[in-house]
Formats: structure tokens, sequence, C-alpha cells
């Protein structure tokens, strides 16, 4: 891989010391990791003031949030203050989702304003262009998607959704027999397109006009799972897993030219399952690094789906995971505000840090056994540096702060007692 790129060889270069110091892991290994393709740099060249963020186990499991304004929520200004939000809340990168308003300038204000890593769906862009001026998604012209693409990539966008792996066939099947059908939004749009007009996805079948963009400016393609499924029910059925062999035979073309690839995954899964359906991908994608949106692992808990997504989100990463997506208490109800940008990125740490804990990750056990120790000498001070959210602890001990123990217990506190012995 990095003899394949000029660019991803010199940002490597770049970066591989603090990457080496980061993540805690030798340089062999992560040299051995992008070259076969199972660890990605996140780093577009014209993104002047990223901080490139490595994706792939063994590497720490990396936590991503969903930003982006909705046709009838659109507010430019609350999305830069969401930026704020999330990077404060220990998000590793972010995506625009943006579906309303000034596209290119909500997209150009994010990028200038943060050194995080962005994600994007060009699809949407091209989409609402088409929908501003009064035609169909099915009559849309994909010669302006790819022109987005390249438009986006320039801007500076570092990993971009594309949805190259849904066909004709699978979306016909999808449509027909799942409780919920094709529920990704970048997927329903090309599903509309296909079976309408009866052609096969030209992101498919020009997939490698997608692969030269990339490769010019570094963009790593998150192949997206259009079919994933949007139902417990649904999780596991042929359309779900025909995409993700189209996906794997993707990934392989592209990596054989020097572009870098991840790959998403489910959707709802149930907690028995998520194991299973986490080694099946990343067996049928070469192990590519594994980009996970949950998986929710029951369907009827909303205004709770970031706790559900977190469960499954913790099992995924046992299991093979490398990439979480946030969930928010929004989630199947209406656009994320504030307050759910924060809790999102929370129980998605949290899902993080145990699968890395699980997995004996020594920086994730020390984070452990710091924690611990801390309580055991109720040092307040010295708990924050290990909290996930550090503000929490003197918002929440509140008026008894200055009192050595919490006001759980007060002066019968276990651990209090203890010093007293």
């Amino acid at each position: 891989m990095l003899s394949k790129n000029q660019n991803l060889h010199a940002l490597f270069n770049a970066n591989i010391e603090n990457l080496v110091k980061n993540e805690f892991i030798s340089k062999e290994v992560i040299t051995e990791g992008i070259n076969n393709g199972t660890m990605v740099l996140l780093a577009n060249i014209n993104h002047k003031n990223v901080k490139p963020v490595l994706i792939g186990q063994p590497a720490k499991i990396k936590v991503n949030a969903n930003i982006g304004t909705s046709p009838l929520i659109c507010s430019h200004a609350e999305e830069m203050e969401k930026l704020q939000v999330l990077e404060k809340a220990g998000a590793d990168t972010y995506m625009d989702l943006s579906i309303g308003g000034d596209l290119d300038n909500i997209r150009k204000d994010l990028i200038s304003s943060s050194s995080l890593p962005i994600g994007t769906v060009p699809l949407y862009a091209a989409a609402k262009r088409n929908t501003d001026k009064g035609k169909t998604i099915e009559q849309l012209d994909f010669e302006e998607v790819f022109e987005e693409i390249e438009k986006q990539a320039e801007m500076g966008v570092d990993f971009m959704t594309i949805h190259t792996g849904i066909t004709e066939e699978a979306a016909a099947f999808a449509e027909k027999n799942r409780i919920l059908g094709v529920v990704s939004r970048g997927g329903s749009m090309i599903s509309r397109w296909v079976l309408k007009n009866k052609k096969e996805n030209p992101l498919l079948t020009e997939f490698d006009r997608i692969i030269n963009i990339a490769k010019k400016y570094n963009v790593t393609l998150s192949l997206g799972d259009s079919l994933r499924p949007g139902a417990t029910f649904d999780a596991g059925d042929f359309p779900q897993f025909y995409e993700v062999s189209v996906l794997g035979m993707q990934a392989k073309a592209a990596q054989e030219k020097g572009v870098q690839v991840m790959i998403e995954g489910p959707g709802h899964v149930s907690l028995d399952a998520v194991e299973s359906q986490v080694k099946t991908i990343k067996r049928l994608t070469n192990n590519a690094p594994l980009y996970i949106l949950g998986p929710l692992v029951i369907d009827n808990s909303p205004g709770y789906d970031h706790i559900a997504g977190a469960i499954g989100a913790a099992a995924a990463c046992v299991a093979g995971a490398d990439f979480l997506c946030y969930l928010t208490p929004a989630e199947h109800l209406t656009l994320p505000n504030k307050e759910d940008v924060h809790n999102g990125v929370m129980a998605s740490k949290i899902a993080a840090m145990a699968g890395d804990t699980a997995l004996k990750r020594k920086y994730a056990v020390d984070m452990q056994n710091n924690m611990s120790i801390m309580r055991q000498k109720l040092d307040w001070q010295g708990m924050k540096k290990y909290a996930l959210d550090k503000d929490v602890i003197d918002e929440r001990r509140g008026n008894h702060k200055d009192k050595a123990e919490c006001a759980m217990c007060g002066e019968f506190c276990s651990v209090k007692l203890q010093h007293n012995n």
C-alpha cells in the first residue's frame, strides 16, 4: 500500500512517531497494518490542519460522531457548536451528513474549524441539488455524483461513505423480503434509482473512477452498507451478505491500486449474533477496518438507542470491529441536539474502552487500574484524570464536593471506613 501511494507514504513518514506514541504499538505493526489493508490512516492531503487518525486493531478503537443539518432542522451555527461539543467529548473523527441549507459552506467551515478528520456522503449533496431543481431521486444524473466526489476530495474531506456495493438484484430482494427494507439513507436513494431505471448502480459499474479520485487526494473510501439490517429480524439475510461480498471484492481492487478502504457494517443485530456478524464481515473483506453503526441489539429502545448501540458496539469490538459510529438518544426520533451529541460520544467511548479493556490493551487496562487506585485514595482530582467524562465529576458532586466521600454513603463510605482502620 505505502509503495503504491506516494501521498499516503509521505503522511506516514511525517506522522509515524506520533502514531507509535499515541497508539502504544510499534512502527512495524503499523507499517504492516497499512500495507496489508487492515489499518487505514485518515488524512486528505488538502486538509491542511488535519491530525491523522489511525483506524484498525490493534490500534485503539476509535469513535466517530455524526452531525449535520436536515430539511426540517437547519442551523449552520448550531452544527458548528455541535462540532465543539463532539471535540470536547473526545470523538476521534466526525461526519457531516447535512442535507439542508448551504451544504458547501457548512462543509467548508467545518473543515477549516477542526483538526479532526472529517467524513461525508457525497451522494447527499448531489441528491439535494437534484431535488432543489424539482427532480426526483430516480432522475438523478450520476455524473453529478462523481463531480461531487471530486469536489469534496479537493476541499479536504478525509473519508467518504460511498454506496458502491448495492446491486439491482439485492435491492429488489431487500425491498420485498424484509420488515424494514432498505434503511440506509444513501442506500435507499440508490435502490430507488436502480429499480426505477432498471439499470445497475453506477457507483458499482464505474468504481474505478472513484478509486482514481481517492488516490489523488488520499481519501479513504468507507464502502457503505446500503443493505445493513434496520431490524434485528432482517440481520444476516441474503442482501446484507451479498453486498458485503461485493464490498470485499471492491476493497481488494482499491487496495491493489494504493487506495485505503474501510467497510461499513450493521445496523440492528441481536446480541447473540454480533460476534458471528463481525467475524463474517471481516472474513469476507480481508480484514479491512470495520466501521460499525452500533449495532443496536434491540429495536424498541427509542430515546435510549445510544445504550442499545453501546452494548452491541462493545461486543463487536471484542469480535474485531475497529471503528464505532456513535448513536445518540435522538436516533429514530429527531435530529440530535448538542446534549445528544455529547451523550452519544460518551456512550461510544465507553463501548470502545470496554472493548480495548477486554482485549487487554495495556493502555486501557492501566486506565482502569489507575482509576481504581484513585478511588481507593478518595482522590477526586486523580479520578478526573482517568475519567472518560472529566467534567461530570465536579458537576455531580456539586454542593458536597468539599467532602472526602461522595453523597451516596457519606460517613458510611466503605473506602473511608477502610482508611479509618
